[in-house]
This record gives structure tokens, sequence and C-alpha cells, in this order.
């Protein structure tokens, strides 16, 4: 997920950009979470996410269906009869929110993803404290959160946002073929602390 498309080195990560109707096709609780699964687990079919998810087949069947029509997810072709093994069709997704002005139903459904992507965040990393303790101290010291303040315009904070992009793609294989090499989640949040004072809007070019 990300609010604009990192570049990457690797030739196999894959994003989409969405549109103000894919984000809305997307702003579903089941739906975001059906995405993140396929993407973190892999392959599966709609029975076996039913029970990863706590929910019922038919209706992760309907909203993998819905997924499909925007390129988020992918039968593999390789299922069984009548259960279809869904993938996710690619790595990433990332939107422009200018892409969503004028919008209404669109903004609505990007303020309500972006704060499920927080609630995400929040059920995951609460889930790593509470089994922190039983990590070798290597791995707890270099994991963890950290934060940090910056004076810049909105080109200069896009510019270190893709930066920030950009060291990740570098490392995003970096431990592959190495066993003692775990997956990492990495997260990006970037809000102004200045609230109430909002600059001039500007557009993109």
């Amino acid at each position: 997920m990300a609010t604009s498309p990192p570049s990457s080195p690797d030739p196999d990560y894959t994003g989409i950009r969405l549109d103000g109707a894919a984000l809305k096709v997307l702003a579903h609780p089941l739906r975001s979470r059906l995405l993140s699964t396929l993407r973190l687990a892999g392959p599966a079919t709609a029975t076996d996410l039913a029970g990863t998810l706590g929910t019922n087949s038919g209706a992760t069947s309907y909203h993998l269906r819905r997924l499909e029509t925007i390129g988020l997810v992918e039968d593999t072709g390789e299922g069984e009869g009548k259960r279809r093994l869904w993938r996710a069709a690619t790595h990433s997704h990332s939107y422009w929110a200018s892409d969503m002005a004028g919008d209404e139903d669109a903004e609505t459904a990007l303020n309500w993803l972006s704060r499920d992507y927080i609630r995400h965040l929040t059920d995951r990393y609460e889930r790593w404290l509470d089994v922190e303790q039983a990590w070798p101290l290597d791995w707890r010291d270099a994991l963890g959160l950290s934060d940090s303040y910056v004076l810049a315009t909105a080109e200069q904070a896009e510019a270190m946002r893709r930066e920030l992009a950009d060291v990740v793609s570098r490392y995003r294989r970096v431990g592959q073929g190495n066993p003692e090499a775990r997956r990492v989640a990495t997260y990006t949040v970037l809000y102004p602390i200045d609230l109430d004072r909002a600059p001039r809007g500007g557009e993109r070019g």
C-alpha cells in the first residue's frame, strides 16, 4: 500500500495505480483484508481465506471477484473444480489524493481506507509487542518505532518519501537465501504538525 508509487530496481516487483472508481471498490473491510492476506501469505481459495478471516466462503468469493474487476487479485488457474485458487495480482497499489479531488465518494473511500491502514498497522504491531520478548535481542534492537520532524515544502516532502521508498526497494530481497532472514514490514507515515496552518493547495502537473 502506498499513496504514491515507489520506484523499484526489482523488475519482478509490480504495482498498480488506483483511480477513484477502483479505490471505491477496495474501500471495504473484508476486501482490504483479503488483499493483505493474499499478499502476505500467498495464493489461497475462498474457503481458506474465509477460515482465516472468520467469514463465509460465499461472501469471500463475491468480494474476491470484486477485487478482480479492478486488477488487484486474479485466478491462478490452478484450482480444482469450483475451488478457484486466488492470488494478489500485484505486490503493491498506489493512489494520488489529487486523483480523487471533486469526487466526494472517492474522497470518502480514500479517508476510510487510510484509517483502515492505520488500524491494520496498530493491530499487527501490537501482535509483535505481545511476543517481542521471545525474540533475540539483535532483532529487538533492529526493529521498532522511531519518529522525527522535518521542515519542508510539499515537493521536498514528496522527494523525501520517494528516497525512503528507494531505500526499501534496495533492501527488498537483500536477505534472500539467508536462513537467518525474516520478512520485515516497513511503514512510512508523513503528516503535518501544524494542522491549523494549511497552505494554499497546489495542482499536480
